[in-house]
Parts: structure tokens; sequence; C-alpha cells
């Protein structure tokens, strides 16, 4: 049983205490999140109706209407300011005030409006959120004269393509107070079928539409190869090389004879880059996870463009180097955390020249969504609180993330949200249950629109569950035996084959899916040169680092990402 904490009641008034389960809200799918990591405690937030709390006399009225009348619906805010108070909010509703409290340890961070860690919390000092004034963008007579120019909050005109640039231009800063997909003024346009052709953009109404012309009317998908990615995040290293190798044995092969392939999104610190140049040489894709790979989820929310380059840039010219790919094969990227950068992250891929960014996540929806380019606007919603997606045009193909349903029985469980990350589908405990899963999920794709089913992991997930790995291995075994229609590729792959769309009877001779088909055995490189390295930009650390190329002088790092040690 759990025992509610003893609560400070708001006001000596209080009739009566309601509990609700309640948990910190974070990104969808992000395997690291708060979300995640408090589930297990389950926290309980304490609501406090106060019923006719200030309607004992008119000046409490007052006082009540005072509170609310500059409140927004559903705000939270608080009474009294400092660290002490942090925990305890309060919200305006029809039948009075509401007075909330955050479990122990978490506060309650007014911008976001959540519980949130005490540490990541750094507005115990106000009483409300930060008040915005919005543009005049709509209304019934136009304020501006001039064409192409837009009124701020106080009606001041200014031009269009000053709003959501990042800087104050108008004297209120509402031009930069309205910039999500449906309110930014210099949004991307709704798909254009008639200019967005491929196999340069590729886009659809509502994102499920199938590429070429093998799915009339996306009913009678039976010609259409239904493609798998399997992939994989962080740093790949002795912790997971093993099960890498059993995963991708050498006996799994796609119907074209091929093995099967799949994608490693790498984050720097602790990699071992003679094994990212093995995976490399066997056909797996290796793709950008940034050098840091910072645990502040914020920062990638608001990093800029620079900032975004540094880490993603940097981290493909490392893998380049010290794993010794010369290719330029690696042309993806995948957001830590899965904490979208906005329009800075993808210009940042437009100047870096990255193909594709896989970081986005979906809501779960039946049919599934196909891939899609940004040059016009996306066809769902920014999905996850706190997200912040892209909303002006850019060159960047997003294979995106679709959650995956992880109910039991589909036909009599209720309704639950979705998840990106297979290791966020934290209802999963068995391997029975996980292969359940996993074939549910597989024919909601097959069965309808044959949609890429991406199967996204963290490789600790499946080495700490023998259960789950034996699962899915049986799983991938029996997809392989059944279905001569399904190929494990690539993300690149899958952009290939939707540039240039084959059926299922021609697939086998799709030549981007028979690049190193099946490598022999290695050739080079039998004993890695063994890097013991320090870094200025990572006081007090010595790092290990593998390589086939010669070591550098110092730990690659944002600064320094070639390890030259110049200037530092």
């Amino acid at each position: 049983q759990y025992a509610p904490p003893p609560h400070r009641p708001v006001t000596d008034q209080a009739t009566r205490n309601i509990f609700l389960l309640s948990r910190p809200r974070n990104t969808a799918g992000s395997s690291y999140s708060i979300q995640e990591s408090m589930e297990p405690l389950k926290l309980l937030t304490v609501f406090l109706v106060i019923a006719g709390v200030f309607g004992q006399d008119d000046d409490e009225l007052a006082l009540e209407k005072k509170l609310c009348q500059d409140k927004s619906a559903g705000e939270l805010f608080r009474l009294n300011a400092g660290k002490d108070s942090c925990r305890d909010v309060i919200q305006c509703t029809a039948g009075g005030l509401q007075a909330i409290r955050c479990p122990p340890g978490l506060a309650f961070d007014l911008e976001k409006q959540t519980c949130d860690w005490k540490w990541a919390v750094t507005n115990c000092d106000k009483l409300t959120k930060e008040k915005k004034v919005k543009p005049l963008l709509v209304t019934d007579e136009p304020l501006c004269e001039q064409e192409n120019w837009l009124a701020c909050g106080d009606g001041i005109c200014i031009e269009r393509g000053l709003f959501c640039n990042d800087v104050k231009d108008c004297n209120d800063g509402s031009d930069e107070n309205a910039c999500d997909q449906d309110t930014d003024p210099n949004r991307a346009p709704e798909c254009d079928k008639s200019i967005c052709t491929l196999p340069d953009c590729f886009c659809s109404e509502d994102g499920t539409e199938v590429p070429g012309d093998l799915c009339p009317e996306n009913d009678r998908c039976e010609r259409v190869p239904q493609m798998v990615t399997i992939t994989f995040d962080d740093a790949i290293n002795n912790n997971n090389i093993d099960l890498y190798k059993e995963i991708f044995n050498k006996q799994r092969r796609n119907p074209n004879g091929c093995d099967i392939k799949a994608t490693f999104f790498v984050s720097h610190k602790y990699t071992n880059y003679s094994a990212v140049q093995e995976m490399h040489r066997l056909g797996h894709e290796i793709a950008a996870h940034s050098i840091t790979h910072r645990n502040n989820e914020s920062f990638w929310t608001d990093a800029s463009v620079e900032d975004w380059a540094k880490e993603m840039g940097g981290s493909r010219l490392i893998i380049e180097k010290f794993g010794n790919i010369t290719d330029n094969s690696v042309v993806g990227l995948r957001a830590p955390f899965l904490r979208v950068g906005g329009n800075h992250q993808f210009t940042m891929m437009e100047e870096q020249a990255f193909l594709y960014d896989s970081s986005i996540t979906a809501p779960l929806q039946n049919p599934p969504l196909w891939p899609y380019t940004m040059y016009f606007r996306m066809p769902h919603r920014c999905h996850g609180n706190l997200q912040n997606c892209p909303t002006r045009s850019h060159a960047v193909w997003e294979l995106v993330m679709n959650e995956l349903d992880r109910r039991e029985d589909p036909t009599i469980d209720e309704d639950l949200p979705g998840c990106a990350m297979v290791d966020s589908c934290s209802n999963i405990i068995g391997g029975d249950q996980f292969y359940n899963f996993l074939t549910h999920n597989f024919y909601r794709h097959f069965d309808q629109n044959r949609a890429p089913l991406g199967l996204f992991f963290h490789a600790a997930w499946l080495k700490n569950n023998p259960e789950y790995l034996d699962a899915f291995l049986y799983w991938v075994d029996e997809v392989i035996e059944n279905h001569p229609e399904v190929y494990f590729v690539t993300q690149t792959q899958v952009i290939q084959w939707i540039q240039d769309p084959v059926a299922v009877e021609s697939a086998k001779n799709f030549a981007p899916w028979q690049e190193k088909c099946s490598p022999g055995p290695r050739e080079s490189c039998f004993s890695a040169n063994s890097c013991k390295l320090d870094s200025k930009e990572l006081p007090g650390e010595e790092i290990r680092m593998h390589t086939c190329v010669r070591c550098p002088n110092k730990y690659p790092w944002l600064n320094d990402p070639t390890g030259d040690g110049i200037g530092f």
C-alpha cells in the first residue's frame, strides 16, 4: 500500500484530498527519460481540491478573481516563490482553486508546466511562467499596408521574414512567440505533389501514401517489399560487439541472398573505432549520434546551428577518420534522447550535407507513416512533450520513427500510448510477450501500407535480457523463413528504394540492396591500436580508444575532433 507523504495544505480551509497517479513527463520515446527512470517508484502527485477556499467572503472572492484573471486555461502557478515552495502550484478551475504538489525529490517547472527533477528546475524564484505577447497574425481586416508585412502584438508592422528568426524585432518580442508548425508565418507549405516528385522529393497529405505506383489507393500492397530497419544507438565497444555478431551471424539473409543489415547511430565516447570499421566493412550503416551525448536534454532542444555542427559534423569526422570510412557513407543522424533541435538542427544538416534525420517520432496510428522529405510541412503533429520540431522547409529526408503498438492483445486491450524505442515500451516483461509484440507490429505494417517497420534499440536492453534476445532472434528467423517479401535493410537503403521503387518480384535484383552483399572474413587490422589518451576538454579523464589508424595526440572532442591537440 502506498502511504502518501504528509503535506502542508495551502489553506486551513481545505476539505478533501484526491490522490492521482502521476509521473514527470518527458520526450516521447526517450529511453533515458525521467519518465522511464521514475516509473518503478510509482510516484503519486497529491491533488488537493479546495472547495470554496476563497468563497467565504467578498475579499476572498476578489483575491481569487485577481489570481486567475491573467491566467490561461489550465495554467499552473505559485502562491509563494522560493525553493521551499517549489513543489507547490495552484490552478484555476471552474470549481475553485486546485492545489497540486509534486512528489518528493521533484519540483515544478513553470515554463515546462510539469514536475521535474529539482536540479533541472531553475524558476523556483518566480510565481508564474513568462507571459508572451502574441503577434496579430489573424485579424478581420489587414493591419499592414505593405505586402508581406505582419503586425506585432502592439500593432506595429514588420517584414514577414523577420518572424521566428531567433531575433526579437518587435518591440514586445511577439515576433518570436508564435513559431510552431501551425503558427510560424514562414512555415513550410502543405504537400504539393505537382512539384514534389521523386527522386529528390516525396510527400503525401497524411504521410501514409506508398511511393511509386505499386499500391493503388494504398490498398492491395502485395507488390511492395516490406522493409524492416533495425537500429542501435550509442557506442560500439566490447559491451555489445558479441551481441552484434550473434544477431548478424552471416546465416540470416534477405531473399536476395545478402546478409541482413542494420544501422548504428554511434556516439563517440568509449566507442571502439576498429569495431566501427568492421561493422562498416560488413555492409552495415554507420550514422552520427553526437560526440558528447550530453545528459542535459534541453541542450539538444535549444542548441544553436553551430552547436549542432560541432556535435554531429564533428561526430562524422571522428567516425570517418578513426573508423577509416572513406566512401562518404556517414549521411544520417539521430539526436540524443530523441530531442529534436528544430530549425537549427535541420539548417545544420543542410549546411553539413547530411542526407537524413531519424529523430522525429510520429504518434501511433494506422496505417503507419512512410519517410518523407522536409521541403513541405510534416504530415503529422509534433509529438512528445517539449519537442522542438522544424517548421521551415529543409532539403533533408526524415526517416520518421513510427510509434509501436505495445498492447498485448489489440482486439480487447484498451488503447495505450505507443513507444518509439523498443526499450521504452515499459510494459514488455517477458520473451513470449515480446514475440507477440513484434508479430503484431509487423503485421500492422505488412497488412496495411507496408511502411518500413523500424525496430530501434539500445544494445544493453537485449544484452541484459537474454529472454528478449531469444524472442527477437526467433522472430527474425521466422520472418526470413516465411516472408520472401521482407528485407532487413539500412536507413539509407530505405531512401534508395523510395527514390526508385521496385516491386517485390524485382527486389532481388535491386542494385542498392546488393552492395556489400555478403563480405568474407576481414583481411586487415587483426590487432587494433590501443590509444591511451586525454584531452584538455575532459580534465582528469584518461580514455582508451581503439582504432586501425595511427593514434592521435589527444582524445578527439568537440573543439579538436581530429585529436591533433593543436592549440590545446
